[in-house]
């Protein structure tokens, strides 16, 4: 049986998509999660309009979501990790793995 690792992951959303193109990113990437695996344990909007120390392509602030996930294989986090890359609304996204912070 393969050990179960915890990750946290912290993404900032375009604030000029309306709450159902938001709402619909954030169903659809916790939808990349489990269906490669992943039990998400917590997924929540954390702070709106937070304003940035730099400018990232072209913005000042943006919308915080935070997840929080289980899983038993790398599957989950590598292929939200390569979606978030390519999505124009995902302005910067961090991946942290938490088991290894708990030792």
């Amino acid at each position: 049986m393969s050990k179960t690792t915890k990750h946290e992951i912290l993404y900032i959303v375009r604030p000029d998509l309306g709450d159902d193109q938001k709402k619909e990113l954030v169903e659809r990437f916790d939808t990349v999660l489990t269906d490669n695996g992943a039990e998400i344990t917590k997924s929540e909007y954390w702070d709106t309009n937070r304003k940035f120390a730099y400018e990232i392509e072209g913005y000042t602030e943006g919308d915080y979501y935070v997840v929080n996930l289980d899983s038993t294989s790398t599957d989950a986090i590598n292929e939200f990790d390569r979606l978030a890359r390519i999505n124009d609304n995902i302005l910067r996204h961090m991946i942290v793995r938490l088991d290894h912070l708990e030792d």
